[in-house]
């Protein structure tokens, strides 16, 4: 006999159900999501009193989600083989404010002051409610694992009120059953359904079914030990998230308890995708909460140099409060980006020790995105360091060193980490600012990227011994006893004229103390400036206006010395040579940028030179 009681909404309830359906509209794929939680909710709740022999009704029924979709009728259905809920249980979850948290979501809305979006839905475990968004109506048949509690069907359009009415003959469980409006039948599409489902539910811990075949095959083994994951799985779960073929470079599976629970497996994919000119990528790591998807492609849980990598990461500290959609709490957010980046960069720095090869591998495919992390993330940027790698002056070329190697063979006298940037190793090894270096017998970095003097501007020092760039070294040679060589008064008269014939490019002309087999070097006369800085701040249009250079003239060498007797006998002729000494040195430094004039000068000398052979 049918007993049907009709009840209206709490006023709460009802408020909370004009903001869904009226201002909620943008993400209406999410009641699907919301309504399967909530079944592996149940579920697992089932699940656990089996697990204490508590005794339930119709045991031999397994816990699974089973989903039911009708195009013609205009109809979803959800059911779940979980714990139920009893008449009393029905009321007070979906009547009342008691049990669902709304309150709590009401009130944040009042301190928005705004209307809301849809990233509030799911937030406060008032996600049922996310069905009346589409819904023309939304019946809830369900049956309490209590054996004495018989069935209840609810019955609600989300106007203002529902009714309750007995439904003896259901089994355990609870069954929704949407009818949805005319604007929103897709939803009742099979394929429309399984690709949600495989969005965001493909990881809940119980069987999906969509109209009888199985839809969530890939398992979450990322909550599972590492000891009993076999690598076919491995490689079958990242085709499906990462959706690339090809084995990846590496991999990282690691579980922590503190400071907040994580789950996590991470991927670095075997190529990366802007070195072959396909743009910027994007991070494709995704936030679940209790294998939930919550965030796909979480912006904020890795810093911006990590956005190569794919995989998941799973936290049960996610507040109940945020669950289940977009991180709001940003605190929370910089903890998990703290803890699995450090975490991560650990798995790096251990793979280098234990397997260098594959380090390497990996290193020379993203190692413009671990520098791009030393200039932008001062957290990170000391575990950043021990990762470079740099060919030097003592091993041979093509083999790297990484810094804490470096550090370990510096020479007792030593008390600056030294670097030379270059376009190639030749070029480092016939650069006038290695000539010193190489005399002492010190090794010397060479790098190579035009980003490189960045990072090592940002790195600055690397186990209390500060980074330096070669061009500004405070070096001095051990200088030889030439008696040949220009006096200091001879090197201070053409250092005068020399600087009054250049004009005002030329800050200063000086002697140099740490010239070997060059006659003359350029540094920038603002001590905190090289070359190479100069011309990255020139490509991104950030030049201050002319550069003025110091000249460093080296009496020993014969070109000096010829030039200060020419200078005399041969006024024009040592102008000529002068500009061209100049011109060789911003050369040597690569800050020449329009080198006709001087290719027009060094044919004119060249043609001196020969006429006065004849």
């Amino acid at each position: 006999m049918s007993e049907t009681e009709k009840h209206q909404f709490q006023a709460e309830i009802q408020q909370l159900l004009d903001i869904v359906i009226h201002s909620l509209y943008t993400d209406k794929e999410i009641f699907i999501r919301e309504l399967i939680s909530n079944a592996a909710d149940a579920c697992e709740k089932y699940r656990f009193l089996q697990s204490t022999g508590k005794e339930t009704h119709e045991s031999d029924i397994e816990p699974k989600i089973s989903i039911a979709t009708d195009d013609q009728a205009k109809t979803i259905t959800i059911t779940d083989t979980g714990v139920g809920m009893t008449r009393e249980e029905l009321v007070e979850n979906l009547g009342t404010i008691a049990h669902s948290g709304s309150k709590a979501f009401l009130k944040q809305l009042k301190e928005q002051k705004e209307t809301p979006d849809a990233n509030l839905i799911g937030q406060f475990g008032v996600g049922f409610y996310s069905a009346f968004m589409v819904a023309e109506e939304v019946q809830v048949q369900t049956r309490s694992y209590q054996a004495d509690k018989p069935g209840h069907s609810w019955t609600s359009t989300g106007q203002g009120s529902y009714e309750i009415d007995n439904a003896p003959d259901i089994s355990r469980g609870t069954r929704i059953l949407v009818k949805l409006k005319d604007d929103d039948k897709e939803f009742s599409e099979a394929a429309k359904v399984e690709a949600i489902i495989k969005r965001y539910s493909n990881f809940v811990p119980f069987p999906i079914e969509l109209n009888g075949e199985l839809t969530n095959k890939v398992s979450a083994i990322w909550a599972r030990s590492k000891n009993e994951i076999k690598e076919e799985e491995y490689k079958e779960f990242y085709e499906f998230i990462g959706h690339d073929h090809e084995a990846p470079l590496g991999r990282l599976h690691f579980s922590a308890d503190a400071p907040l629970a994580i789950q996590s497996l991470l991927f670095i994919p075997s190529k990366n995708i802007e070195n072959m000119g396909m743009g910027r990528s994007d991070n494709e790591v995704n936030l679940y909460c209790r294998k939930v998807l919550i965030e796909p492609k979480a912006k904020k849980l890795f810093p911006d140099w990590l956005r190569f990598l794919k995989g998941v990461v799973d936290s049960e500290d996610l507040p109940l409060n945020i669950s289940r959609e977009s991180m709001q709490d940003s605190s929370l957010m910089q903890k998990l980006n703290k803890v699995i980046t450090t975490r991560f960069l650990k798995y790096l720095d251990e793979l280098s020790k234990k397997d260098a090869d594959q380090f390497n591998k990996i290193y020379d495919e993203y190692q413009r995105f671990l520098k791009e992390g030393v200039i932008s993330d001062f957290t990170h940027r000391d575990a950043l360091g021990k990762l470079l790698r740099f060919e030097t002056s003592t091993l041979d070329k093509g083999q790297k060193t990484s810094l804490t190697e470096y550090v370990a063979r510096m020479k007792e006298e030593q008390k600056e980490i030294f670097f030379v940037f270059a376009p190639t190793r030749e070029t480092a090894e016939s650069s006038p600012y290695y000539e010193a270096f190489q005399s002492k017998g010190f090794e010397v970095l060479f790098v190579y990227d035009p980003w490189d003097e960045m990072v090592m501007e940002n790195l600055a020092r690397f186990e209390e011994k500060t980074i330096t760039a070669a061009e500004r070294a405070e070096i001095k040679i051990d200088s030889p006893d030439d008696q040949s060589a220009l006096s200091a008064e001879e090197v201070e008269d053409l250092g005068k004229w020399m600087k009054e014939n250049l004009g005002e490019s030329i800050d200063q002309v000086k002697a140099s103390e740490r010239l070997v087999d060059s006659p003359a070097v350029v540094v920038d006369a603002d001590k905190t400036m090289t070359a190479n800085m100069r011309r990255l701040m020139k490509a991104l249009n950030q030049e201050s206006g002319p550069t003025k250079y110091d000249l460093e003239i080296n009496p020993r060498h014969e070109v000096i010395k010829r030039l200060h007797a020419t200078k005399t006998a041969d006024e024009d002729l040592a102008k000529a040579v002068t500009a061209q000494l100049f011109d060789n040195a911003r050369m040597a430094a690569g800050v020449v940028d329009d080198p006709r004039e001087l290719v027009t000068r060094l044919n004119s000398l060249l043609e001196k030179v020969l006429a006065e052979k004849k």
